[in-house]
């Protein structure tokens, strides 16, 4: 078994990046975070494998300027698994691909009935890997050697899962379309934060009025400040369900907090003082959150039959279409086009009601130029013929 190890000074660091740098192809890379131990989402350890350099471990919080990397390795083409999830925590430490190949995705445009990097690696090479460690504390000194091995496999053998993947994509006549996909996770703008993020808590469905609300609010908050301020994930502070029990409880008095069975978590009593501040502060807060928070969602479904017929009619008419477009092209019908974009063109559809209409309301929305070609028209024909067959059952019920 060969033995890792995580790169964490200067000298080790810079070396590294010499080897990357004189590497060949593609460089595969990989994060590990520590989701659901710690606040950030911050990367513990960063893994690069690049033909004729090796597998390299590193640590950003040790090593901090991640400068020398993103020289090493910056113009040369990166492999991710399901890249998405990564890029956040790189960007963080300034690494930036100029171009990726996300094999996760490449799985899912090309059929693949599992896409995990552990199905992809087993389908692809016939290399079945360990996946015990997925969901480790990774922010963890130091870390063991079968940890070390886990992250290490994870791309070790990405280079060439990409490789079969290309040949794949080739076959399926899907090339485009999968560098349009990447270009589009590489460049989408970062979702804007919540306005109301609080309202995310487990549970605060079964919380009634407006004042409770306020109170949940205020705790949520505390808890939030104090969790960033030790690095800490806040549901191991105190869940989101003893929050939620302490709201509803309404505890006259902090000791009644303290009794409360309910009310669990390293941080329920220890900093027992700052919950029941967070009580106070709800209680005497004047500024009352509404019942529900106001969005542009639309309405559900199963309610358009009745509130929109027209759209009703528009939505069922296209649906199956575009399932059977998916289907015939050997993708997930989301991966073609999202569920959302196309309710949204049928709840208010375009002027005109042609292709070019729906290619401009589909580029609106965000679909690249393939899911464009492919949808336009086929969505276009269902408008139209749900329009027409809604005037041809007005006329035989008149």
């Amino acid at each position: 078994m060969t033995e890792y190890v995580v790169i964490a000074d200067r000298e080790g660091f810079l070396d590294a990046c010499a080897a990357l740098a004189a590497g060949t192809g593609p460089a595969a890379v990989d994060v590990e975070r520590a989701s659901g131990f710690r606040y950030s989402q911050r990367a513990y350890l960063i893994q690069v494998f690049r033909r004729d350099a090796g597998v390299f471990l590193f640590d950003p919080p040790e090593i901090g300027d991640m400068g020398a990397l993103q020289e090493a390795i910056g113009d040369v083409e990166w492999v991710l698994h399901a890249a998405s999830q990564d890029l956040p925590s790189l960007r963080e430490d300034g690494l930036e691909p100029a171009s990726m190949f996300d094999t996760e995705l490449a799985a899912r445009l090309l059929g693949h009935e599992k896409v995990g990097l552990g199905a992809v690696v087993e389908d692809t090479l016939g290399i079945t890997l360990a996946k015990a460690h997925s969901a480790a504390d990774w922010s963890t000194r130091p870390l063991p050697q079968s940890w070390l091995e886990y992250a290490a496999l994870d791309v070790l053998h990405l280079v060439d899962v990409r490789d079969v993947l290309v040949a794949e994509l080739e076959e399926q006549d899907k090339t485009r379309i999968a560098a349009e996909e990447f270009d589009a996770v590489l460049t989408r703008p970062a979702k804007p934060p919540r306005e109301e993020p609080w309202r995310r808590l487990s549970g605060l469905h079964t919380v009634r009025g407006r004042r409770a609300l306020a109170v949940a609010r205020a705790l949520w908050t505390a808890r939030e400040q104090f969790a960033q301020d030790e690095d800490v994930s806040p549901g191991r502070l105190v869940p989101d369900r003893s929050l939620v029990a302490a709201v509803i409880a309404d505890p006259a008095t902090k000791q009644d907090l303290a009794r409360l069975k309910e009310f669990t978590g390293r941080a329920s009593r220890t900093q027992l003082d700052r919950w029941w501040a967070a009580i106070e502060a709800g209680r005497a807060d004047q500024s009352l959150p509404s019942e529900r928070m106001a969005g542009d969602g639309l309405p559900p479904p199963r309610a358009w039959v009745d509130r929109n017929p027209a759209a009703d009619a528009r939505l069922k008419a296209a649906r199956p279409r575009i399932e059977q477009l998916a289907a015939d092209l050997r993708m997930p019908t989301e991966n073609l086009l999202t569920p959302d974009t196309l309710r949204r063109l049928a709840w208010t559809p375009p002027s005109p009601l042609d292709v070019d209409g729906v290619a401009a309301a589909l580029a609106a929305h965000g679909a690249r130029p393939w899911q464009i070609e492919r949808t336009a028209q086929v969505i276009a024909e269902a408008f139209v013929e749900s329009v027409q067959d809604a005037a041809e059952a007005s006329e035989s019920g008149s």
